[in-house]
């Protein structure tokens, strides 16, 4: 699989990753076998490139991934982890619902400075059983997650001292790269505007569908030399499934009218002979300052059909036929593109 280089760094991934996010049961179990097979199933294919976090599954992500790893060549993989969260031990009747079915028995305490950060690393490299780790992404700071005021604390926090652990971590060779793990542009453009990031791992912002990256994002990345690695690409599903019933939008049912506009897309891509999935899955490489785009699944056969979607060969300037600013969907249901 081809691969591109993260920010100003020698560290390549492939133009494909996979997300480990199910793999910690978000949403419904994944036993043990299950994801050892997905993770056989994205080697098998070619992917490289693994991101993780202590917040999927409360840590058991992490340790499946760090078992499947273990006994890989060292320089034949690339692995990011996440930081900001400090899994704490709680009582098994304490543990929170947070989405995920059957996690580790513990809590999360936000925490984005030096010493948070630097606590979550020594417990990722205890979860993971693994002594390397190339990229960390700073998991979920901004407004999205903790509102206004938290954020306000939790960003200078981050900004005051976090920002130096991560700085030393990669001088003195521990990491590779460092970055944001996040949902949301605002942030990104706030640490950027303060810091210089390798790297932003942006989630359902840079899609089809949801183009909140262009105006302002992907030029700063571009001006700085900071990379993005994508994941969301199917916006929560809906661009996988198209705009059928119970279909999803950013984790919540669509509305009319993003089914509206999704049900154009989805006639185009009929009417080009192709499934909406795959200009959806290629679509974020289109832009140069996009590294990889992460795929995640707790099973092997969707594994296997994503990426038969990626070598998927799509038609010339395809994508101006998918543009969201120029769909329209009169009356909320009677979908039509207007060239």
């Amino acid at each position: 699989m081809k691969t591109r280089m993260i920010g100003k760094t020698d560290l390549a991934v492939t133009e494909y990753s996979f997300g480990t996010a199910p793999l910690g049961g978000l949403y419904r179990a994944c036993p043990r076998d299950i994801a050892m097979a997905t993770l056989d199933a994205a080697w098998e294919e070619g992917l490289r490139y693994y991101d993780t976090a202590p917040w999927y599954g409360f840590g058991r992500a992490e340790r499946h991934v760090g078992d499947f790893l273990r006994d890989k060549p060292k320089a034949s993989y690339v692995l990011s982890t996440k930081v900001g969260r400090v899994m704490m031990p709680v009582p098994d009747d304490k543990v929170p619902d947070y989405g995920f079915v059957d996690p580790l028995p513990f809590d999360a305490r936000y925490d984005y400075s030096y010493d948070g950060i630097m606590r979550c690393v020594e417990l990722s490299y205890a979860r993971l059983g693994l002594n390397r780790i190339d990229i960390l992404y700073v998991h979920d700071i901004g407004v999205y997650t903790h509102g206004a005021a938290r954020n306000a604390v939790y960003l200078r926090q981050l900004l005051d001292s976090g920002l130096k652990a991560l700085c030393e971590l990669k001088s003195s060779g521990t990491i590779k790269a460092f970055g944001l793990g996040v949902n949301e542009v605002p942030v990104c453009l706030d640490v950027l505007g303060r810091a210089d990031l390798d790297c932003i791992l942006l989630a359902g912002r840079y899609t089809l569908l949801d183009r909140s990256a262009v105006a302002q994002l992907l030029p700063l990345c571009e001006r700085k030399g900071t990379s993005l690695v994508v994941g969301g690409v199917f916006n929560s599903g809906i661009l996988a499934t198209g705009p059928v019933e119970g279909a999803h939008f950013d984790y919540m049912p669509a509305t009319p009218e993003i089914a509206g506009k999704v049900g154009a897309m989805m006639e185009a891509a009929q009417q080009r002979g192709l499934p909406l999935a795959a200009p959806a899955l290629q679509f974020p490489l289109q832009h140069p300052a996009v590294a990889s785009v992460l795929t995640g699944t707790a099973k092997p056969e969707s594994l296997r059909r994503n990426m038969a979607l990626a070598r998927m060969v799509l038609p010339g300037n395809i994508y101006p036929a998918f543009d969201p600013y120029t769909l329209v969907a009169p009356e909320l249901g009677i979908d039509a593109i207007r060239q």
